[in-house]
């Protein structure tokens, strides 16, 4: 039996060691910017607007050097707002005071896009649903906060305040929330997280059952839970279908929390003890939500270690896998866990990150990976950058096209040129049709343009030109550029040759 063992766990390690060489040129590299309660960005409320925008830039100049293609921006963090809005506050979090604008006035999320565009960055608007108030005796409340102005669509849980699930009304402002900002602003995705039902508090009942008796919808009353599951399936229909109606190219994502079910209550759930789950404490049905073709892709929080006894990451990554639907999967981890002081020994190396993404590109069906969350940019946990980038992330990662949105394709990019002086190169070009980012190769005179080979790109941007440095590794006696662009839905044109 030892010797059996034994042979299983070389395998594995074999097997993981060989798919870590197999880099793949199409991956999800994400990662979470929270604002709530500062976590992220800005570092605290009421920075000056340069300082603000230095420490946007930091993190998204982090996210490069790191290998990442794409950031996820909490632009609603508690029915608040990160963009100039006419129907909800801006957010203590930027200013210090929910409802004081920036001064001098910018718009901190039109200030992200410009800035991934440039990086060749995707960016994807981070909502919460329900959540309005995190805190009621620390918050700050503007007189225009939906709150004030319609109290009875709102009940009090513990210390926060949110929502109430079970009303229309809550459905259809937050789904006017999404349309305006898809009218106003270029972005590649939106996303929720895993707070639709609050997470159970001991002893206390979630009060909606006044909705449930206003608006039962054909529930008997021994049928509240389901009710409740039809809430969120309603509201997470009617966000795909504005998406759909406004800007159809836009990806919808939910990063769900990491257990749908456990296998105890459901034959189907995952071989896992967890003490709530997404079925029956939040509500939030994702199963239906990705067979339905209601989202687009979906994130599970596997924010645990492999091995971990009553939530195994390699038992929950293999169990989403099996329960794609046809969904795009990525997986969210966990950088904010690696510390030398962490409970858990697993968690005291950022070898257990580089061990999850290994073992994700040995899983069907799993297509990339979601950080938590960029303030581990800035530390760099037990060297984790050194590790993602000499072993997983050596190479640069294009995000994977996604078959569920509408297909933009992308023209060629025109007027290619290259200039060579003052030991440089420069490279300029001008964007063609539907020109969002644009991928530079690198290839030795006399070998094939093989641009499906991710050791082949030699850089990211959504600049039109790039001054390279000659080098040994760049020398124009020795290699040649090629240029190629992506569309806003991640579609790669032909190539253009320097």
């Amino acid at each position: 039996m030892i010797r059996k063992t034994t042979l299983i766990i070389v395998a594995l390690l074999v097997s993981l060691a060989l798919s870590a060489r197999n880099y793949p040129k199409r991956e999800m590299r994400a990662v979470w910017i929270a604002t709530v309660a500062n976590i992220d960005w800005p570092s605290k409320p009421g920075l000056s607007v340069n300082m603000q925008k230095e420490e946007m830039i930091e993190l998204l100049d982090l996210a490069r050097e790191y290998h990442l293609n794409t950031v996820i921006f909490q632009v609603r963090p508690a029915t608040d707002a990160f963009f100039p809005s006419d129907m909800e506050p801006w957010s203590q979090w930027l200013t210090g005071e929910q409802g004081k604008a920036p001064d001098p006035f910018y718009d901190p999320l039109q200030f992200a896009i410009d800035e991934c565009r440039k990086r060749g960055l995707e960016l994807h608007l981070w909502l919460n649903p329900y959540r309005a108030v995190v805190d009621t005796a620390k918050a700050s409340i503007a007189e225009n906060h939906p709150i004030n102005q319609h109290p009875e669509w709102f009940v009090t849980y513990g210390k926060a305040r949110y929502f109430n699930p079970g009303l229309p009304e809550t459905r259809n402002h937050v789904a006017a929330v999404v349309a305006d900002l898809l009218r106003r602003y270029d972005v590649d995705a939106l996303h929720f997280d895993d707070y639709f039902y609050p997470y159970r508090i001991a002893g206390q009942e979630f009060p909606d059952q006044d909705a449930f008796e206003k608006y039962p919808r054909g529930f008997s009353p021994d049928q509240k839970e389901d009710w409740r599951r039809d809430n969120v399936d309603l509201i997470i229909k009617q966000l795909h279908d504005t998406i759909k109606a406004v800007r159809p190219t836009v990806a919808f994502g939910i990063s769900p929390f990491g257990v749908w079910r456990n296998q105890s209550d459901d034959p189907r759930g995952s071989a896992t003890k967890a003490g709530q789950t997404n079925y029956d404490d939040l509500y939030a049905n994702i199963l239906r939500w990705q067979q339905e073709g209601w989202i687009d892709y979906v994130t599970p929080q596997l924010y645990w270690h492999i091995g971990k006894e009553v939530a195994d990451y390699a038992i929950l990554a293999d169990w989403w896998s099996k329960n794609a639907l046809g969904c795009r999967l990525y997986i969210g981890q966990a950088f904010y866990r690696i510390n030398r002081k962490a409970k858990d020994r697993q968690w005291r190396s950022s070898r257990q990150i580089i061990k999850q993404i290994q073992l994700n590109r040995t899983i069907p069906n799993i297509d990339g990976s979601m950080f938590f969350s960029a303030k581990s940019l800035r530390s760099n946990p037990l060297k984790l950058k050194d590790k993602l980038l000499r072993g997983p992330f050596r190479y640069e990662a294009l995000p994977p096209v996604n078959q569920r949105v509408q297909q933009i394709t992308s023209g060629v990019p025109q007027n290619t040129q290259m200039e060579v002086k003052d030991n440089t190169i420069h490279l300029s070009w001008n964007p063609g049709r539907n020109n969002r980012a644009f991928v530079i190769y690198k290839f030795k005179k006399g070998k094939p343009a093989n641009t499906e080979n991710p050791e082949n790109i030699f850089l990211i941007t959504g600049e039109h030109e790039c001054t390279i440095k000659i080098s040994r590794e760049t020398n124009p006696d020795k290699y040649y550029f090629v240029i190629l662009a992506l569309s806003p839905t991640n579609m790669e044109s032909v190539p253009q040759f320097f």
